[in-house]
């Protein structure tokens, strides 16, 4: 593991947020925020800032590659992307395109994690069937993957009508789109990212990231099955980095809890639950040197190439975003790199 090659990225899901008085500030000014965020992302090191998708109140992020663009226009360095594009209900042309004009804006740092969405609002939105969940991303990837590895294109599919010798414009900067699948625990979706030669993320929302690795070893075995060199694994989860992590906990855990709350999927959880997830799961919530020795721990046991942290979660205040970012690029992401490069020497000692 090269410490120095391991990418460290935030996510955001564009929540509607409070202001200095608990009050929802108006949608627009999120997105606005959202591209503040994202330039700051790039100023402190950050090496990815990825965008969600969904179509539901308290989430403005359904047109994620026009944040993006904007973010692009202003930054230098960053990569741009999206904590998942959900395909399956989108036209791959289209997201194409969206993204290939991201790479002319941005100079080529555009990348997408494609996926089938863990919610489902978008399919009666865009008029689509929910019986057709699993082909729908099937067809889609397999058409989204020849646009951006094989034009010109001839396709036929299902769902859509065939292309023939179809070139699609504007072409991608450097020849090529960072393509990912997120994964919320199917094989299946293992097995199939394996199928095209992909990375995969894994959105880890709640228990031990570890028992994740029997996922991430079916990833590689299926690679090698498939005929394909290894690929990175990442991993995704939420966090934030406070002051110390006293302050940490008592500035976002309350966002959080309402935010699950609010979610039809699931029952609403315990503050026991939520210190449980703090001390030995997935959530990634203290002070600079609580969060980077976790994040360390996860890179070093689950072998990651990238770690995601979804930084902005509920209704945490922009300011306080500004704040876990600052601290997440100039602070955690040093200590993580430090650490394992500790790790690293270490084993150099111990096999000489």
């Amino acid at each position: 593991m090269d410490p120095d090659a391991i990418e460290f990225g935030v996510d955001t899901a564009l929540n509607i947020t409070v202001d200095q008085n608990g009050d929802d500030i108006p949608g627009d000014q999120v997105v606005r925020n959202t591209i503040e965020e994202g330039v700051l992302a790039d100023s402190v090191g950050i090496d990815t800032f990825n965008v969600a998708e969904h179509y539901r109140a308290g989430f403005m992020d359904s047109a994620g590659a026009v944040v993006l663009s904007a973010i692009g226009a202003r930054t230098k360095r960053i990569q741009l992307g999206t904590a998942v594009t959900v395909l399956s209900t989108q036209d791959p042309v289209r997201v194409f395109t969206e993204f290939s004009t991201l790479d002319a804006i941005s100079n080529g740092r555009a990348q997408i994690t494609l996926g089938r969405g863990s919610l489902t609002d978008s399919f009666p939105l865009f008029g689509l069937d929910l019986a057709d969940y699993e082909e729908l991303f099937d067809e889609k990837l397999d058409l989204f993957m020849k646009l951006v590895r094989d034009q010109p294109v001839t396709w036929s599919g299902k769902f859509r009508s065939a292309l023939h010798e179809q070139s699609v414009y504007p072409p991608l900067v450097p020849g090529h789109l960072p393509t990912w699948v997120g994964v919320g625990g199917s094989p299946q979706s293992v097995i199939r990212a394996a199928r095209y030669g992909l990375p995969v993320v894994f959105a880890i929302i709640g228990g031990d990231p570890m028992r994740f690795a029997p996922l991430i070893d079916l990833h590689k075995r299926a690679l090698e099955q498939f005929g394909h060199g290894p690929q990175p694994v990442g991993m995704h989860a939420h966090g934030y980095v406070g002051e110390t992590d006293q302050e940490a906990v008592e500035t976002q855990i309350p966002f959080s809890m309402k935010m699950w709350a609010s979610d039809d999927r699931r029952p609403a959880p315990s503050r026991a639950w939520f210190d449980h997830e703090i001390e030995a799961g997935s959530l990634f919530v203290g002070s600079a040197e609580t969060v980077a020795a976790k994040i360390a721990r996860s890179v070093r046991d689950l072998g990651l190439g990238r770690f995601q942290l979804v930084y902005s979660v509920g209704g945490t205040p922009h300011e306080r975003k500004m704040e876990t970012l600052e601290r997440y690029g100039r602070d955690v992401i040093p200590m993580v790199r430090d650490m394992l490069r500790a790790d690293v020497d270490a084993s150099a000692t111990r096999v000489g």
